[in-house]
């Protein structure tokens, strides 16, 4: 299969050493021709893992090889040319929904501040429409619709892209994950250490890096590129790729848009810069890091948050943990998400085994049960980065609740440990995925986000 066409509309042209591809773009759309009968193309330069295309029957003769098998990891996803320039605008279904559906889900968002939001409910009520719903609400709350002078129609568009450039077929990177994660940033921003310093850029910044932090997430993390040479991993020197992915998918949705072409240029670059910084600092690996740095901060007491850098610093640090959050929610929400990045992590193990690839830590359902994986990651990774935030808070309400659930929730999976494991302790370290709610990495692993 090869690379035979490529549009664009970004800025940033790159040559993918990978015979099979003759370039990637940075930003932008791109569509990649090959055989016939291939599934619809879409935007984006990830392509989309489909486990049921693997396992077909059908294919089983052109699989013969690992060489051949990453070749077809590199190219399975077919992405269309940019859709504004076709002329085709893309619709949600929201406005379907009948007016019961609608009264329950703006009832809902009258509580979006609270921790307690239900946001599985929420996607159901606006029809699988919850992260555009929700930041369209959330811009319109905090002034910034009016304040930045947006067009609520280029917005809306704008952020169906990013809905639709969400994978539904992830059991967890999906658009409610990036719904919960903005949610959860939300009530971070109003945090009275740090709401009465942050100006509209910042809101802004911070809600658009949290609803598109992990775009275009195929469901397998760093490593899994790295080790069948995805043409990401090449083109990111195998640093950060998932991240980087992320962000410049959400750069080049911006341009498409023209959200904000009204805008000084030197303006959108800072935005566009700012969103790659707090987006990058998502990366799992950079856990040691960014939590030294707080804690040597918050020791040292010199935060100064009228300080644009130290404002940053804190959103990104605010971001990361909207991203972790799920252990810190009331059991039956957190519960559900760790089944679901679980079922993320098997699904790559099962796929590493059917390819006869080594399987990734915790991928593996027969050894790593969701108790462990979970435990280790709230012992690892949650705990030590929520604990700091707390200090920085000064303790405040949302963080004691917070903890409290976090505290609940691992005697709860404790509890649930197989018999073998809770005589001996848990040992395990967090995932080694994508961190983006709860398949993180111990901080010796490789991997994304969850």
């Amino acid at each position: 299969m090869s690379c035979l066409m490529v549009e664009r509309c970004g800025e940033i042209l790159f040559e993918n050493p990978d015979q099979n591809a003759k370039c990637v773009c940075m930003l932008g759309d791109i569509r990649l021709r090959g055989q016939t009968g291939v599934p619809a193309e879409r935007r984006g330069s990830y392509p989309f893992i489909d486990f049921r295309l693997l396992n077909n029957t059908t294919y089983s003769g052109e699989i013969g090889t690992k060489k051949k098998v990453k070749r077809l990891l590199s190219f399975q996803r077919y992405f269309h040319a940019s859709r504004l320039l076709r002329g085709i605008i893309p619709q949600a279904p929201l406005h379907l929904l009948d007016e019961d559906y609608l009264g329950q889900a703006r009832h809902m968002l009258s509580k979006v501040g609270m921790w307690d939001f239900d946001i599985f409910l929420f996607d159901r009520l606006t029809n699988g429409n919850s992260l555009v719903t929700l930041l369209c609400h959330l811009f319109n709350t905090h002034g910034l619709i009016h304040h930045f002078k947006l067009d609520m129609v280029t917005l809306h568009r704008f952020l169906v892209m990013v809905q639709e450039d969400y994978h539904s077929q992830n059991p967890y990177h999906n658009a409610v994950h990036a719904a919960d994660v903005t949610q959860a940033m939300h009530c971070y921003l109003k945090e009275p250490k740090l709401a009465s310093f942050l100006t509209p850029l910042d809101i802004m910044l911070g809600l658009l890096a949290a609803a598109a932090h992990d775009v275009d997430h195929p469901g397998v993390n760093q490593p899994f590129l790295i080790k069948t040479n995805h043409h990401l991993a090449n083109l990111y020197q195998n640093m950060s790729v998932l991240e980087n992915h992320h962000w410049r998918s959400t750069i080049g949705m911006l341009r498409e848009s023209r959200l904000l072409a009204h805008l000084p240029k030197e303006m959108t670059q800072d935005i566009e810069q700012q969103l790659g910084s707090l987006i990058l600092a998502t990366d799992i690996n950079r856990q040691n890091e960014f939590l030294t740095r707080l804690k040597a901060h918050l020791h040292n007491k010199d935060l100064r948050l009228e300080d644009a850098h130290d404002r940053h610093f804190m959103l990104q640090i605010a971001l990361k943990c909207a991203d972790i959050c799920n252990p810190c929610r009331i059991w039956e929400m957190s519960k559900q998400w760790s089944e679901r990045v679980c079922e993320e992590f098997y699904r790559q193990g099962e796929l590493e085994q059917k390819f006869e690839l080594e399987i990734s830590p915790l991928c593996n359902q027969q050894k790593d049960s969701i108790p462990s994986i979970q435990i280790g990651f709230m012992s690892y990774i949650v705990e030590p980065l929520f604990r700091e935030w707390a200090h920085f808070t000064d303790n405040s309400t949302l963080s004691e609740n917070m903890l409290g659930h976090l505290a609940h929730n691992k005697a709860q999976w404790k509890s649930l440990l197989p018999r073998q494991h809770r005589s001996r302790g848990s040992s395990g370290s967090g995932p080694d995925h994508d961190h983006a709610g709860q398949g993180t990495e111990s901080e010796e692993q490789e991997g994304d986000s969850p």
